[in-house]
């Protein structure tokens, strides 16, 4: 009976924060007499509907997505709780000051000698163009997530003192991430040509080509500077393998084969490389500097990486779904440039003569345009979706797994932390 209260919860919880699928035919079929009638009793119930959920025509995902938020009754009691079904939290808001410091330190630290050189470093740091400040809200959230209190201090001054240190500590991991962000997006625009960004012509559009590449380079030996001021040789060469894998990923996009191009697994793997090690490493950095840890830290890094992997699932989704002037920047870029993502890798495994276009490639328009007729007969974009809610919902549970905390601003991070995963998977732009 306590099985199928917490299994009752944890269903409303997924159909509030992971949307129309766990009200589908997939949960009309997961009844509780299932749960019942598992052949090993309730211990054996998450197996046995893992099994029966394979039948549900149109939900082939549902057991890997949808059973993580069973992972404890801690997470069901947490959802549960007034403070949460009430409080609808903001979680840029909840950080707004600091961002706003953020963005102020991040003009003062790109300011360069040569005067068109300083006009290319700031040139998305300007008022207006910051963007959403993604990875700053989620690094210093994670940094409140993770507070450790001092044990039995010599006098609360101290305390103090050391708190302060490690958030300022903390704040220069998400300025050096951001400058890292940044510095990609521009030598990412002059691979891809870009004429448009976050609304505004690319810098390479507005400058050209070699200010851009240069004015990239500045942004990652600033963000070197910063790094090494910390003095942490572990988070040092974490944040140093960054910037490795972005160069890795840029370049399995670059060269990759045939095969490659329409492997679900490279795919995977160069994502991870290009936007989701950024964030995961990030994170990892942030705990490591709380002194938090391995099992804690690896906690964070998981929150990261099935973060930044949800999060580009549906920026390849919006590629296919949004318009220009909601992405700030051109849609159907991707397959354009020949560029192959989640959605038509699913409408592949669909329609299978799909294939011959993408080898055949998109130089020819009239090839993009069979190409999007068949996604739009299959279930791509949706399937697409659904991956990106299963790794939201990985995300979340790695936040719940964290050791328990009593103190509010903890647990309010950790909240927002999670809703964070929702905003994710439903943003139109």
């Amino acid at each position: 009976m306590i099985f199928i209260r917490a299994f009752s919860r944890a269903v409303r919880f997924q159909r509030k924060i992971f949307g129309e699928y766990s009200s589908s035919l997939c949960l009309q079929q997961a009844t509780f007499r299932d749960i019942l009638s598992a052949p090993e009793g309730p211990e054996g119930a998450v197996s046995h509907l893992r099994g029966s959920s394979l039948k549900v025509l149109g939900c082939r995902e549902f057991s890997s997505w949808a059973f993580p938020a069973l992972y404890s009754v801690r997470h069901q009691i947490h959802q549960q709780s007034n403070s949460y079904v009430e409080e609808q939290l903001d979680p840029f808001s909840l950080v707004a000051d600091e961002l706003s410091i953020l963005a102020n330190r991040l003009r003062a630290m790109v300011v360069a000698e040569v005067p068109k050189l300083a006009s290319a470093a700031e040139y998305f740091f300007k008022l207006g163009v910051e963007g959403k400040r993604f990875r700053p809200t989620v690094l210093l959230l994670m940094s409140s997530a993770l507070d450790v209190s001092t044990h039995e201090p010599p006098s609360k001054t101290i305390e103090n003192t050391l708190t302060t240190k490690l958030r300022d500590r903390q704040q220069c991991i998400a300025e050096i991430t951001e400058m890292i962000h940044v510095a990609s997006l521009l030598h990412d625009d002059v691979l891809d040509d870009a004429d448009t960004r976050r609304g505004i012509g690319s810098l390479n559009f507005v400058m050209g080509n070699k200010l851009a590449v240069l004015a990239g380079d500045f942004l990652l030996s600033r963000a070197c500077v910063a790094l090494a001021s910390l003095k942490n040789t572990e988070v040092v060469s974490l944040l140093a393998t960054v910037v490795e894998h972005l160069v890795t990923g840029e370049t399995m996009q670059m060269t990759s084969s045939s095969n490659d191009r329409c492997s679900m697994e490279y795919y995977i793997q160069k994502t991870y490389y290009k936007t989701a090690s950024l964030i995961a490493n990030s994170c990892k950095a942030i705990a490591l500097l709380a002194g938090q840890t391995t099992e804690v830290a690896t906690l964070a890094y998981d929150y990261g990486r099935n973060l930044g992997l949800a999060f580009q699932l549906i920026d390849d989704v919006l590629d296919f779904t949004g318009t220009s002037a909601s992405l700030g920047k051109g849609s159907l870029s991707d397959i354009r440039h020949g560029i192959i993502t989640a959605p038509i890798l699913f409408a592949m495994e669909e329609f299978p003569e799909l294939r011959v276009v993408v080898e055949q490639g998109f130089e020819n328009p009239s090839n993009v345009d069979i190409a999007l007729e068949y996604l739009g007969k299959s279930r791509g974009i949706q399937r697409a979706r659904e991956l990106a809610k299963e790794h939201a919902s990985l995300a979340a549970a790695a936040i719940d797994s964290l050791p328990g905390n009593d103190d509010e601003d903890v647990k309010r991070s950790r909240r927002a932390l999670i809703d964070l995963t929702h905003i994710v998977i439903t943003r139109t732009k």
